[in-house]
């Protein structure tokens, strides 16, 4: 369908977000109300309270990113919304209400996979995306590297086989007493350091070279800074200027596992291009360690606000989704937590 628009909604997590989007492409809104404020007083997202700011803010945030757009219901043409994964009571909320105005307006409605849009994100201003690609995902909730021979069309590689890289950065974070979310935090403090000062190891899984792991490393932090076998609210045993070496080391040793196996593995799948989603994609440590280790292949990374969790990607990947399978999900969609990449 030309000039097809789309309504897209994410509640996932702690985000409420809704945008409008062309074609899958062509982004005319893209409203996104953070919960910052509310979980930074409990180092984490606190999913009870998630909820109720969602019920909240779900439809001022509709109506926003259709006026900003300039945009009626009658121009609408499809409504997707984050099906999973997620938080379920989160997902509940934004799916029930893409499914409401499905009925009320006679639009039809589709469930898209959240992670699979954050790969999505990086290619939405590419006209023709390279394919096959590697995509890789680093967020709060998930960390991942997958041969992309298509949209839709998806082979793991690796995955983590405990913290999402984001999760290690918001724990190693409160270890450090530094404010919630974490990711910014280290980074900006990790500038003042030196990476080379702590000898931190990155995790390895036995037989499985491209999965990651972060607990050892996380570990290693806590007793470097707190002494061997503390418990997490020991006092620190370090220096100011210490803390910014144990953030930069830390961060140095935790981006350079992911992108040295993310580049190892894009050379040994014959692809075009990499294309990262996801939160800590922002981090430009993260962008520098490509280009410092050589990648032969183009990078993608989404534009700044949609590194996040944010609509315009469920709204972009909607759009394909509903054009490949050429039908709409029934209103009996339910959410799900987990879910399977390309599902």
């Amino acid at each position: 369908m030309k000039n097809m628009i789309v309504l897209g909604i994410e509640s996932t997590c702690d985000e409420t977000a809704c945008s409008i989007v062309r074609n899958g492409r062509e982004v005319l809104s893209n409203v996104i109300s953070s919960q910052t404020d509310l979980h930074n007083q409990f180092g984490g997202v606190f999913p009870e309270l998630a909820c109720r700011r969602h019920i909240d803010a779900l439809i001022p945030v509709i109506k926003k990113a259709m006026d900003d757009a300039s945009v009626l219901p009658s121009e609408i043409d499809l409504i997707a919304a984050a099906k999973g994964p997620g938080l379920i009571g989160a997902l509940l909320i934004g799916l029930n209400a893409a499914k409401s105005l499905s009925y009320a307006w006679n639009i039809p409605f589709i469930g898209v996979n959240h992670v699979e849009a954050h790969l999505y994100a990086a290619m939405m201003p590419l006209e023709t995306p390279p394919l096959p690609a590697l995509g890789l995902v680093v967020s709060g909730g998930h960390t991942f590297i997958v041969k992309m021979d298509a949209i839709g069309s998806y082979r793991m590689i690796g995955s983590t086989q405990d913290d999402a890289i984001g999760e290690a950065f918001d724990k190693v974070a409160t270890l450090l007493g530094l404010p919630y979310p974490g990711g910014p935090e280290i980074e900006a403090l990790a500038k003042k350091g030196d990476p080379t000062r702590f000898s931190f190891k990155p995790g390895r899984v036995k037989n499985q070279p491209w999965d990651f792991s972060f607990s050892g490393l996380k570990t290693n932090v806590l007793y470097t800074i707190k002494g061997q076998s503390a418990a997490k609210d020991a006092p620190l045993i370090i220096s100011e200027k210490e803390k910014a070496d144990v953030a930069a080391s830390f961060q140095e040793t935790a981006l350079r596992d992911v992108v040295s196996k993310t580049i190892e593995s894009a050379k040994l799948n014959d692809c075009k291009a990499i294309y990262c989603g996801g939160g800590v994609s922002n981090n430009q440590r993260l962008r520098d360690l490509f280009s410092e280790l050589n990648c032969p292949l183009p990078v993608f990374y989404p534009a700044r606000k949609m590194t996040i969790d944010n609509a315009a990607m469920i709204a972009g990947l909607g759009y394909h989704c509903y054009i490949r399978e050429n039908k709409a999900d029934g209103l009996d969609l339910e959410p799900m937590t987990r879910i399977p990449l390309g599902s």
